[in-house]
């Protein structure tokens, strides 16, 4: 799990161990845990998870009933408001406490800004993988427009690659309707990623959901509606084989600039190939390589 947290300041890191180490009563007394009453704790509507499966809170509510809440939840004093707290981590313990008929939980009360309570809803989820990838793409950008954090300082946050952090955000340009079957699980993040900047997007869609396409055959399907020579097949190209130095290279440059990366190299002399999708990732990448700095690639 440490490596989960890669890049995790110290502050948040503690304070998520800490919750989870209050699971006996006598830990939860040193780790300053409370039963609060669950009528005096509001959710939290930032919080970047919105769906909640009800069979397994149904399962969790069981588990509470026989052996009660193991893992406190992380509340806040909620601002002007005495006695009521706002939900930081634990929604999920907190509904399932409610449906096994309880009236107090156990929690850890600490005072957090608004950054650092979305930054603790992120790590949580992502941490758990209760987020499907379009709820992890608004919790990012949001990151972004209310704090202004970049995917650089996002990605060390959450313990993820910059090029996860920037292709997961794209999925947000998806029309509206993709993104609802997204959502919902009738399309993977691959499928989703197939389909972005292409104008049939929903009705190619609804044609996967209908057809039960994979990701390759979705892949083919959108090559087909971007060029309806190519048959859906993909263009040839001679067989290259990569070392694993070279391999290893592009993996790095594709987390320093987000971008994919093709390295072409024969006899120490070859192309790098830097894709781009919008005009926006072109004036990001000019402007990184016009600093002068080098390029970060841990």
């Amino acid at each position: 799990m440490a490596e989960g947290r890669r890049g995790l300041g110290r502050g948040l890191s503690a304070l998520l161990d800490e919750a989870r180490a209050a699971t006996t009563p006598e830990g939860r007394e040193a780790a300053g845990a409370m039963d609060l009453p669950i009528e005096a704790i509001r959710r939290n509507p930032e919080q970047p998870r919105r769906e909640f499966d009800a069979g397994a809170l149904d399962e969790l509510a069981e588990s509470i009933r026989e052996r009660g809440v193991i893992q406190p939840i992380l509340v806040r004093p909620l601002p002007g408001m005495a006695g009521e707290y706002q939900i930081v981590a634990g929604e999920r313990r907190w509904r399932a406490a409610q449906l096994a008929g309880l009236r107090a939980i156990p929690a850890l009360v600490r005072d957090l800004d608004e950054l650092a309570v979305m930054e603790i809803a992120l790590i949580e989820n992502i941490q758990r993988a209760d987020l499907n990838a379009l709820e992890e793409a608004r919790g990012y950008v949001a990151m972004t427009k209310r704090f202004g954090r970049s995917a650089e300082a996002i990605a060390k946050i959450v313990g993820k690659s910059r090029s996860h952090v920037a292709n997961t955000v794209r999925l947000t340009r998806l029309p509206a309707a993709v993104q609802d079957h997204l959502e919902a699980g009738r399309l993977t993040a691959g499928h989703a990623r197939a389909l972005l900047d292409l104008d049939e997007a929903p009705q190619i869609a609804a044609r996967i959901i209908a057809q039960g396409l994979n990701v390759r055959q979705t892949e083919a399907l959108v090559r087909h509606a971007r060029d309806p020579k190519s048959g859906g097949r993909p263009r040839a190209t001679a067989p290259r084989k990569k070392d694993a130095d070279t391999r290893d290279l592009e993996d790095s440059l594709r987390d320093a600039l987000g971008l994919n990366v093709d390295i072409r190299d024969v006899a120490g002399k070859g192309e790098v190939r830097i894709s781009y999708q919008s005009l926006e990732q072109l004036d990001d990448l000019c402007a990184r390589m016009l600093r002068g700095g080098p390029l970060k690639t841990a």
